[in-house]
């Protein structure tokens, strides 16, 4: 993938609320805009990993991290997994909102 003009890979912030995952386990996300998961779509078309996942540095607050933003269909967008460790650290809880800023991964 291509660098951004600025030699850096594309990167994007947003907020947006912390919710559950309806089942067995307890999975927590917050759904990357539309605007910018259209974009991330059309940035990653070929380079995506199982699933259709998307390899991105993950911001919220003092946490980073890398993990990879997952297709939904249902909701026409990407969703951003948010483990435990950091809804602790940020005092993020459902319905929570995070200021959330991503990186995509380098797939040159």
């Amino acid at each position: 993938m291509p660098a951004s003009r600025t030699g850096r890979a594309p990167a994007y912030d947003f907020a947006a609320l912390l919710w559950e995952w309806e089942g067995k386990a307890a999975w927590f996300f917050v759904t990357v805009p539309v605007d910018i998961s259209d974009e991330i779509d059309a940035r990653t078309e070929g380079f995506t990993n199982g699933f259709g996942s998307v390899r991105v540095r993950v911001r919220i607050g003092g946490s980073e991290w890398m993990t990879s933003l997952f297709p939904d269909s249902k909701r026409q967008a990407y969703l951003l997994p948010i483990k435990k460790a950091v809804r602790q650290a940020e005092g993020l809880d459902d319905g929570s909102t995070a200021q959330v800023g991503i990186e995509l991964a380098d797939f040159s």
